[in-house]
């Protein structure tokens, strides 16, 4: 678990799951979950293998320079970063 303030802890690309499929990367919505206590979390993954093993071979995603999670947390603000969580198969993404 990383707090959004600490992105040193992270390598320096991600693979963060989406909502959908996309062809534009800008048109990409990011995917929050909420924790037991209520905190909001993003998700990221440090490889594309990982994210599958870890939620799916459906689950849309995308990469981003690590340092764009300060981006994010602009747009979305979210209480913690959840590195190579397993997502159990009922919770995860078909699209």
């Amino acid at each position: 678990m990383i707090s959004p303030e600490e992105p040193d802890e992270l390598p320096p690309f991600v693979f963060v799951p989406c909502a959908t499929h996309v062809k534009d990367p800008a048109d990409a919505v990011v995917e929050f979950r909420r924790v037991n206590d209520d905190r909001l979390a993003l998700m990221v993954y440090s490889s594309l293998d990982q994210l599958r093993s870890c939620c799916g071979e459906q689950q849309p995603w995308l990469r981003i320079p690590t340092p764009v999670l300060e981006h994010l947390q602009d747009v979305q603000p979210f209480e913690l970063v959840l590195l190579d969580v397993v997502i159990p198969p009922e919770l995860r993404t078909t699209a």
